[in-house]
């Protein structure tokens, strides 16, 4: 016979719930997904695949990623759940609701986030050859030639593409779950969640590979910090007229695949923990 006991009932996630459940779906999801992420990286680089390293060493720069995913993504959540909650805009406003508090999460999680990503893609692509053996040395490379703003080079461009990117996810992921408790009268469970974390991720992934492609190419870019970098409309341009349109969708295939199936790891780790957290 089916069980047709009662859920249980769930407490709202607290701050601290909300900083251990984004922490550790942070760390699942970028440690998972690094071969993929280094793929696409590589495809990205204006030296081309091959030379940035092909297949090989692709778990180059991961140093950098166990040290950044667990806070950045923390404080993702915490800021998103927390705005989230406390929204001064009324329930049928609910999609500018998540679309504000996740853009709020990103550029808080971009403080800690564009440092580990510059270390990440130097060691992915290979850029200080022999001279950077680990995510460490790289990162003492970085400080002694550019200084503490080297870290925070793409910074720009990284919230101009996670913005987008989040205000696309986000408002889809909570509508997906919106529709799936009207139609199961409950909460989606974690892995209900997974899967629209999935196709949501999907979406957006593949509607801001050009920014991606952007972020990527500014991160590589290690000439003196005293020279006038090209704007970023000029960057676009330059890829564009230089190596077509393709170019702006280099690595759509893995970035979509990775943040696909990283989408339901990150949104699903991440329900699982904030439900089991919050069980009564």
């Amino acid at each position: 016979m089916a069980d047709v006991s009662p859920a249980r009932p769930r407490r709202e996630p607290t701050f601290y719930h909300s900083l251990a459940a984004g922490g550790l779906a942070g760390t699942s999801v970028d440690l998972l997904f690094f071969p993929i992420d280094t793929v696409k990286t590589r495809l990205q680089s204006p030296q081309g695949f091959f030379q940035a390293g092909g297949f090989n060493g692709i778990y180059k720069g991961i140093g950098s990623v166990v040290v950044g995913s667990a806070p950045g993504a923390a404080l993702f959540f915490c800021t998103y759940d927390t705005l989230k909650r406390n929204t001064p805009l009324p329930q049928h406003m609910a999609p500018v609701t998540h679309m504000l508090a996740a853009s709020a999460g990103e550029i808080a999680a971009c403080l800690v986030r564009v440092p580990t990503e510059v270390i990440k893609t130097r060691m992915q692509t290979a850029s200080y050859g022999a001279q950077a053996q680990s995510s460490l040395s790289a990162a003492q490379l970085v400080l002694a030639r550019e200084g503490l703003a080297g870290f925070y080079r793409g910074f720009g461009i990284t919230v101009m593409r996670e913005i987008p990117f989040t205000s696309v996810q986000f408002p889809l992921y909570e509508l997906f779950k919106a529709q799936l408790a009207k139609r199961f009268g409950r909460k989606p469970h974690a892995h209900e969640a997974a899967v629209c974390g999935s196709i949501s991720g999907g979406i957006a992934a593949a509607a801001t590979t050009p920014l991606d492609v952007i972020k990527t190419r500014v991160m590589l870019d290690m000439r003196d910090s005293k020279d006038k970098a090209p704007s970023l409309l000029t960057r676009f341009t330059q890829i564009y007229q230089k190596e077509g349109a393709k170019a702006l969708f280099a690595g759509v295939v893995p970035r979509t695949m990775w943040i696909s199936a990283g989408g339901a790891v990150f949104l699903g780790v991440y329900e699982w923990v904030i439900q089991g957290l919050t069980a009564s």
